[in-house]
């Protein structure tokens, strides 16, 4: 159940109320019916939105311009800028720009969840890039700030790299947006700053003079800045909300996106008030603490996963066995979200940060389409703080997903058979973190294992080797780590985990029991890695129908290992 909008009634003989009344035939409300708003978008504009993934998108606003344009064929040729990719994963959020003759260009960060615009740019019908999220966050943001780009080394070496295509999606795609840089003798990429004609936001309150709250928002995305960065070029802000009310009728404090940033408000309809495309309403995203909630408690607001041992349990279970107390976490879309869960049935939740790429600290992060908010969190920055956060060192570790690895232990994940994915926060969080873990099944397409009394069975292999010689595209760079900071890089499977090692390569480090290291592993690889002696053994607890007692093993001072988890040598 949704808390009620707090008013707060200035008092009657205040000076801001007489003043409001002197001039009250001088200004004019901002609330807007939303075909008038969309109407004053031009053709030729570069336009952001906010949102991410299924979360803050304003569907209601990009409905309306979906249907102007199909309906007059304006407006057109835009260029739309995107950091999550607000969309359902079918036709909704930025799949209305999908259009032939809407678009001439995208530049994005994930595409996942727009499978139309994704499909536009595959068949070279709009230019397109694809660029780290935090990158698009702090272009928009260098745009606000009349600043000339955002410079980081965040990139190099990866398909961003100018030497690498720049993050260039087709062949139609030609002007570089990024470009090497070198101060003091270091190399760096200098993403340009992309003016913005258009911001479409979204929020949960606004009033006659723009002022825009989020009260009842998931996530604070990058709303404000994207306001910020049309408001600079004399551009149009529009702001969708639930509902619009008088002046004077918000808390100062409240307000999220200054009306000074705001041209027009649209009230979004009942059937149009929903938190994210999947979820209608859920109080625990925004920090909800009901004092009457005896079962919330601090370690058990996240749910838990089935103690059938399939490969993700089994792959989230090896990886929660690096998480140490006090450790600041990102943890990945896809596989990377059974940590939590594990981490849950542990009871070490009460004792680590969780964090996402959108701005979330503490609680248990959502899973599936509904990934970026988090039950119960402690705290919310916007994203461009979070990624500032983020490429300062502020994470501890990382769990992130796995598509391809290379010998040279290159990651891919943004480009995966005919699917455009994109690289969402991946290379922000892989290259500004010091201990960093890979997650992903040994093979793929239709893999069965069974977990029995300890060993693991290989019941039906995976048609489709991950482990090969040359990946798609670099999403993560295995020659580019250790170059900014030391990192420690592991890559877990359900069978094995591999370490990165101090010479760029591969290096097998530990086999699950019941595995052959010749059939299972080397055979089900395109190349052969480097294997250390001794090859230490899974610890059998991962593979059991049995809490890992990892509270007692990692969390308990007298109980620690000094192996940081329980080994034995392989035979």
């Amino acid at each position: 159940m949704r808390l009620p909008h707090r008013v707060v009634r200035a008092f009657p003989s205040s000076p801001m109320k007489q003043a409001a009344r002197r001039f009250a035939g001088v200004r004019r409300s901002k609330a807007t019916e939303v075909d008038d708003a969309v109407y004053r978008i031009p053709n030729d504009a570069t336009i952001t939105v906010g949102g991410f993934v299924a979360q803050s998108c304003a569907e209601y606003v990009l409905e309306a311009l979906g249907r102007r344009f199909s309906e007059t064929g304006s407006p057109s040729n835009l260029t739309l800028v995107f950091g999550g990719g607000p969309g359902d994963y079918a036709t909704r959020g930025l799949n209305h720009f999908a259009q032939p003759g809407m678009l001439r260009r995208t530049i994005g960060s994930h595409y996942g969840q727009t499978p139309m615009l994704a499909e536009l740019a595959l068949s070279n019908e709009i230019e397109a890039y694809c660029v780290p999220m935090g990158s698009v966050s702090r272009m928009v943001r260098a745009a606000a700030s009349k600043s000339p780009g955002h410079l980081t080394t965040v990139g190099l070496g990866t398909m961003i790299d100018p030497a690498n295509g720049g993050g260039r999606l087709n062949p139609r795609t030609t002007e570089d947006l990024i470009q090497v840089v070198e101060i003091s003798g270091r190399r760096y990429l200098l993403y340009r700053a992309i003016p913005i004609d258009v911001a479409i936001v979204r929020g949960t309150t606004g009033d006659d003079r723009g002022n825009v709250t989020m009260e009842h928002e998931s996530l604070l995305c990058d709303h404000m800045i994207q306001a910020m960065a049309a408001r600079s070029t004399r551009g149009l802000v529009i702001a969708e909300v639930e509902n619009v009310v008088s002046e004077h009728s918000m808390r100062a404090r409240d307000v999220k996106i200054p009306g000074t940033m705001v041209d027009c408000v649209v009230a979004r309809p009942v059937e149009y008030q929903s938190m994210s495309f999947f979820t209608a309403s859920n109080d625990a995203w925004i920090g909800d603490y009901h004092t009457d909630d005896e079962d919330r408690g601090d370690d058990n607001d996240g749910g838990t996963m089935p103690f059938a041992l399939g490969p993700r349990k089994i792959i989230a279970r090896r990886a929660a066995m690096e998480i140490r107390p006090n450790q600041v976490i990102n943890l990945g879309i896809g596989m990377p979200e059974g940590v939590a869960l594990v981490a849950n049935e542990e009871s070490i939740l009460p004792f680590i940060e969780l964090t996402t790429e959108p701005g979330v600290h503490g609680g248990v992060g959502a899973t599936g389409h509904d990934f970026g908010p988090g039950a119960y969190p402690h705290a919310f920055l916007e994203m461009h703080q979070q990624f500032d956060f983020y490429n300062g060192g502020g994470l501890d570790i990382c769990f992130l997903g796995n598509a391809e690895t290379d010998a040279r232990g290159n990651v891919n994940v943004s480009k995966v058979g005919n699917k455009l994915t994109g690289p969402g926060g991946f290379i922000d969080i892989s290259q500004c973190t010091r201990r960093v873990n890979f997650l992903g099944t040994f093979t793929a397409g239709g893999l069965e294992v069974n977990a029995v009394d300890g060993k693991l069975e290989i019941a039906k292999e995976g048609s489709v080797k991950k482990f090969v010689n040359k990946i798609r595209e670099v999403t993560f760079s295995g020659v580019g780590a250790n170059k900014t900071i030391t990192q420690k890089v592991k890559y877990i499977t359900e069978r094995c985990v591999f370490e990165l090692d101090e010479n760029n390569q591969l290096e097998l480090v530990e086999i699950a029991p019941g595995i052959d290291l010749d059939k299972d592993i080397i055979g089900q690889m395109e190349f052969t890695p480097k294997i250390r002696q001794p090859l230490r053994l899974m610890d059998q607890a991962i593979f059991t129908d049995a809490p890992m007692q990892l509270r007692q093993m990692n969390f308990d001072d007298t109980t620690r290992t000094t192996n940081n988890h329980r080994t034995t040598s392989a035979a």
